[in-house]
């Protein structure tokens, strides 16, 4: 079919890519441009315009990424009309409520997945549609390690949850309903009818947990549009701002504007801080220094822990507060809370709208004070990642201190230890378990390469006999994450982790550990000689597998003050035009 529209796109100014693929005049273009046709395209797609790739995690096994394939159709409506060709393509979606042993096990697999597909196919940018927890960090690192024109539409939450009265937050009302099954508050007839009520529209957990974390993440580094992170997942707006995004990728491969122009180290401190504002998920750490490690860009734990430790929290959203993801767009989103430490952050950041985070902002506004507070009168004093370190965790350990009991910052407790999740599971009920509310929690074998995949289970529960008290926090140690809906004094990350040898694994029932937040300090009070004799004891776990991507994980995985990435997988290789294929 051929058209005479004028609908000629000007390459005189840039090169594209995608030419090696679909512009040649020769047995191979005839051949890719041929069977591309046999899905109806006309001549004119085949002109010389840039080809946008759309990496979609969508999902049935992923119900936050289940509304993606219409997404995907607003960002191609923007792509068209500026001229572009978009070419949808799946990826490795990874289920934060389905997956086992745990999502974060195949993070780096499906950026390996981005990262190839974007390579081998012929694109010239690249629009990322994210929303469940993992597959936000996945995609960037992916779309990082090949460095074309980059943008991201995320999922946006689902709307809010209510209960018989009472506001629902995703994740953090499972913990709560949990905790009140265990006291005889709630039965399993209330459970059964709560399920509905906190999750009963598309889109990604409403709660400041991982998924709007890293939604906010995004924005915040500049490479996802204002606004991005709060609309709910079945507001227009969603999909008005998926539209936007179409037609700015085309403009962005126009100016050669590459994701490693946004992805600055000043990006990635403003992540930081934002991060702090809204009391960000403590999984933001691990993933933002998995994909500063692609970038080339020197981001650690030190540069956390500077950059957190006076940023106030802002925001008052579950699970450090009482309202959800609703209600912070509603309130201004994102850009209020930049336009409400604006004096903290690199202003003259470059953002994938071609202009600086701060000229983005600049007229934004909050809309209510309850939900944003302002910054001379905060919600919590706290909102950064706090990184202790000691002889128990040399490589650092992470706490979100907004989620956290103030009571419980400076304190020193009787070791009560838990050699595995399976171990814990067996014992945390039995009444004859010798633990009080003074004693700190200790579990094990977690980590990156210990679950493998290092799990969410660092807020694990406390004994029903304790909650029966009354308490309701106590302080938990472990080599595990935690879900970014979760709460309580909760020491995670721990580094090196049990299954790598690291202090942890040493600890024993009865030892006595200090945890002095303020002077960010964790320390097993045991003897240097005593600990050696413990290591020269100390057997390594079997590996969980002796095959496949559990092999290939757990053999160079990274440890968590690393980012958990594989360690062939740190730098990026480019977008280079490989071999021809015949």
């Amino acid at each position: 079919m051929s058209d005479d529209s004028n609908h000629s796109y000007d390459t005189r100014n840039y090169k594209l890519r995608s030419n090696a693929w679909l512009a040649r005049q020769d047995r191979d273009g005839f051949a890719r441009r041929s069977w591309m046709k046999n899905q109806g395209r006309v001549d004119h797609l085949f002109d010389g315009r840039p080809v946008i790739g759309i990496c979609n995690t969508w999902s049935e096994f992923t119900p936050c990424n289940g509304h993606f394939r219409q997404i995907a159709e607003y960002v191609k409506r923007g792509v068209y009309e500026m001229g572009g060709f978009p070419l949808e393509f799946p990826v490795m979606s990874l289920s934060e409520i389905l997956l086992r042993p745990t999502a974060m096990l195949y993070r780096n697999l499906a950026s390996m997945d981005v990262e190839e597909s974007i390579r081998g196919q012929p694109m010239d940018g690249v629009i990322l549609l994210t929303g469940c927890d993992k597959t936000t960090p996945a995609l960037v690192m992916g779309a990082a390690s090949c460095d074309l024109p980059t943008l991201v539409v995320s999922g946006g939450p689902m709307l809010n949850g209510r209960f018989r009265g009472e506001l629902v937050g995703s994740g953090t009302h499972t913990w709560i309903f949990t905790e009140r099954l265990k006291t005889g508050e709630m039965t399993m007839d209330d459970l059964a009818q709560a399920e509905a009520a906190m999750s009963r529209s598309s889109g990604h957990c409403m709660t400041m947990g991982t998924a709007s974390t890293m939604a906010s993440m995004v924005e915040a580094l500049g490479i996802a549009l204002p606004t991005n992170a709060a609309i709910p997942g079945v507001d227009a707006r969603r999909y008005a701002l998926a539209h936007m995004a179409g037609r700015r990728i085309v403009e962005m491969v126009k100016e050669d504007l590459r994701i490693s122009k946004v992805l600055t180290k000043q990006a990635f401190e403003n992540a930081i801080m934002v991060n702090g504002a809204i009391g960000g998920s403590t999984n933001a750490v691990v993933h933002l220094l998995a994909m500063a490690g692609r970038t080339g860009v020197d981001l650690t734990l030190d540069d956390w822990d500077r950059l957190g430790r006076d940023m106030p929290c802002l925001v008052n959203l579950m699970p450090s507060g009482k309202y959800l993801m609703e209600e912070f767009y509603y309130a201004g989103g994102i850009p209020a809370v930049i336009s409400e430490i604006k004096h903290k952050l690199h202003l003259d950041a470059l953002t994938v709208t071609g202009k600086t985070i701060g000229e983005n902002n600049k007229d934004a506004k909050n809309f209510s004070t309850d939900v944003i507070f302002p910054y001379s009168a905060p919600f919590k004093p706290e909102g950064g990642i706090a990184v202790l370190r000691g002889n128990l965790a040399p490589g650092g350990a992470v706490l979100k201190p907004s989620a956290a009991d103030p009571n419980l910052m400076k304190h020193r407790g009787r070791a009560v230890v838990f050699e595995s999740i399976e171990d814990y599971d067996a014992r945390i009920d039995d009444p004859n378990l010798d633990i009080d509310e003074t004693c700190i929690m200790v579990l094990k074998g977690c980590g990156p390469k210990g679950y493998p995949g290092f799990a969410e289970v660092g807020n694990f529960a406390l004994p029903a006999k304790i909650l029966k008290k009354g308490i309701k926090d106590m302080i938990r140690i472990s080599d595990a994450r935690m879900s970014g809906t979760a709460y309580g004094t909760t020491i995670l990350h721990t580094a090196p982790e049990a299954a790598a040898g690291g202090p942890i694994a040493l600890v024993q029932n009865g030892d006595m550990i200090e945890v002095d937040v303020p002077n960010r300090r964790l320390h097993l009070d045991v003897s240097d000689a005593e600990l050696e004799t413990r290591k020269a004891a100390w057997k390594a776990p079997a590996p969980h597998s002796d095959r496949g991507y559990y092999k290939l994980y757990t053999d160079h995985v990274l440890q968590a003050d690393k980012g958990a990435d594989l360690d062939f997988l740190v730098g990026k290789s480019g977008a280079h035009v490989t071999r021809e294929s015949h």
